[in-house]
């Protein structure tokens, strides 16, 4: 983690803190931004935009919460704004024709699940919700108010993220 110094002198305008920050964190917002979108160049593109946003955004940052909660929820708010303006959808209703994973390719006995394969062919809504929830921690009443849906329709969608990913890697 950066020091909040590299923080604090970011926000004041001081580029090469900022790099310090963008270089600590820029793997784990990727990461993030790649399970919740599924596409690596997508994922490039909405990374940096996640960059651009805390660099325009950072002398607001308050300190109320940990610099990386912070990054994290305006990395989320960038992926979501992002899959809104260019037509994905999430939810239940925008997955319907996406419930049967791509085929997978047969590898021999001993190779490795591909984990992060199977979670790339999720439904988007699916997917959103299983990162939000078992890779980064959300709750489901967290993950409702950032996506815009009941905690129930955030259970659903778990449920429905973890019998397909069983499905996929048992193949």
């Amino acid at each position: 983690m950066p020091d909040a110094a590299d923080v604090a002198a970011a926000a004041g305008g001081d580029r090469r803190a900022f790099e310090r920050v963008y270089r600590t964190h820029v793997p784990k917002v990727y990461s993030l931004c790649l399970r919740m979108l599924g596409d690596r160049t997508l994922a490039d593109e909405v990374t940096q935009d996640v960059f651009v946003r805390v660099w325009e955004k950072l002398p607001g940052f308050r300190g109320d919460s940990a610099f990386g909660t912070w990054l994290h929820r305006v990395a989320v708010n960038v992926v979501l704004t992002r899959r809104k303006t260019s037509g994905i959808q999430h939810g239940r209703a925008a997955d319907d024709d996406a419930l049967e994973l791509a085929p997978t390719r047969h590898e021999p006995v001993g190779d490795r699940l591909d984990l992060e394969g199977a979670i790339a062919q999720l439904p988007k809504g699916a997917r959103t919700v299983f990162v939000l929830h078992d890779v980064q921690g959300f709750t489901h009443e967290e993950i409702g108010e950032q996506l815009g849906i009941t905690p129930g329709g955030s259970k659903a969608q778990l449920h429905r993220a973890r019998l397909l990913l069983r499905a996929a890697l048992t193949r």
